[in-house]
């Protein structure tokens, strides 16, 4: 189950502690979080070149990310939490609410567990926005989602975050990393009159990240955890 808002958030642990780092974060640090009400759920992924996790927290509305009960976790960890959050590296954090999601089939689990996502941030100016997104709905989604190795793909507008000022984010659910980045549909997304234009732009210039899905997904069902 997919939320309208998610929460994006990245950490590097030193590779002599990232063993603990691991145990913290799949039995106290996600579980203290989809406690909360309206967190739906997290799946946790790995850089494959380097130790760095994201986690993608599925969460029900923008408000809950303003809630008493989030407010308290976020603010009062306990040792073992505080001592993490200081010494990780890399450290990145995104609430981002949804624009569309577009899938090669109907929507389903199964494209929150894809093996892979290919995360591409941008910095789109306000006047510029109405094109990006129009890009993004009317040609880069349809195109790429005619490999069959791009399961779906989610367009976020970036309301809060640091440490880049980023405004939107785009994150691409694969099944197969080199098959999806062979594929004639990511060939043929730069060949359009539209790319050609925004490519122009100083802004379009984006910041893309590769992640594997790291351990199973944690799924909130009707008020307990399920992993």
């Amino acid at each position: 189950m997919k939320g309208a808002t998610i929460l994006y958030t990245e950490m590097s642990p030193d590779i002599d502690w990232e063993d603990d780092f691991n145990h913290w974060y799949d039995t106290h640090h996600i579980p203290v979080r989809t406690e909360i009400p309206g967190l739906i759920g997290a799946q946790r992924y790995r850089d494959p070149d380097r130790p760095t996790y994201l986690a993608i927290y599925e969460i029900s509305s923008p408000e809950v990310m303003e809630s008493a009960p989030y407010k308290k976790v976020r603010a009062q960890p306990n040792a073992q939490s505080a001592w993490m959050l200081s010494n990780v590296g890399n450290y990145s954090r995104y609430v981002c609410n949804e624009i569309q999601t577009a899938c090669n089939q109907e929507w389903s689990e199964n494209i929150l567990n894809s093996p892979f996502v290919y995360s591409v941030f941008y910095s789109v100016p306000d006047k510029s926005s109405e094109e990006f997104i129009r890009w993004n709905t009317e040609e880069f989604h349809p195109m790429l989602l005619k490999s069959e190795h791009w399961q779906g793909i989610r367009l976020l507008e970036i309301s809060e975050g640091e440490p880049q000022p980023w405004t939107h984010l785009s994150i691409n659910y694969l099944t197969n990393l080199d098959k999806a980045f062979d594929s004639s549909a990511f060939k043929a997304v730069t060949t359009t009159e539209l790319y050609k234009k925004l490519s122009q732009e100083n802004w379009f210039q984006s910041s893309s990240l590769v992640y594997e899905r790291f351990g199973e997904r944690f799924q909130k069902t009707k008020g307990k955890l399920k992993f």
